[in-house]
């Protein structure tokens, strides 16, 4: 009984470094953060921090990971949900990423990753996954290459939009999708929290 509550605080606390080092890697990036600000968050020690992950790198890129994952699930998680009911994944999809965007330091994250990719791991890791996000979304009924594109590139522009918190940037999102979405149905992207279908 005793190793399996150990296993268990050793995986709560690897989760909780992880949360620190999402929060510290936001802020400031892979360089700019150090170890000791998110063992401090943490609560815990930066060796412990290091005895967990093994370098700062080797954290940003598991934190960057869980990132992309998470996109991932919460596409197909949608995808899945539109199809069954008989309705257009990508409009689905796209709601729930605009909710997504309310986590800030998720956000920045994402930003951060991109900026990292002088690093030949990073840029490794980012290009392999967003290819993989790009292919995941191809496989989608409706899906076209322009369309998977547009979607993309309307993903990216409401990043940017709400890393700078620009109005008139989302304003532009929304005209962009209001011309990818069949039928006159769009999304509302301002405040970026919530969506409603016009």
């Amino acid at each position: 009984m005793g190793p399996v509550r150990t296993r268990r605080a050793a995986s709560q606390s690897r989760e909780e470094v992880l949360d620190a080092a999402v929060t510290e890697f936001a802020k400031a990036g892979l360089y700019g953060t150090s170890a000791d600000a998110i063992a401090g968050r943490a609560d815990v020690s930066q060796p412990y921090v290091f005895r967990l992950f093994g370098s700062k790198h080797a954290l940003f890129m598991e934190a960057v990971t869980r990132g992309f994952d998470r996109i991932h699930a919460l596409f197909t998680a949608e995808a899945v949900s539109a199809i069954a009911d008989g309705a257009d994944p990508f409009e689905r999809m796209g709601k729930a990423y605009v909710s997504m965007l309310a986590d800030r330091d998720e956000l920045m994250l994402q930003m951060q990753s991109y900026a990292a990719c002088g690093d030949p791991e990073v840029q490794a890791l980012c290009r392999t996954r967003f290819a993989e996000l790009r292919d995941s979304l191809l496989s989608l009924p409706g899906a076209t290459s322009e369309r998977v594109g547009g979607f993309l590139a309307v993903g990216m522009l409401l990043n940017v939009a709400a890393a700078i918190d620009l109005p008139a940037l989302i304003d532009d999102a929304e005209s962009m999708a209001r011309q990818m979405c069949p039928e006159g149905a769009v999304i509302s992207f301002s405040p970026l929290r919530g969506t409603t279908q016009e």
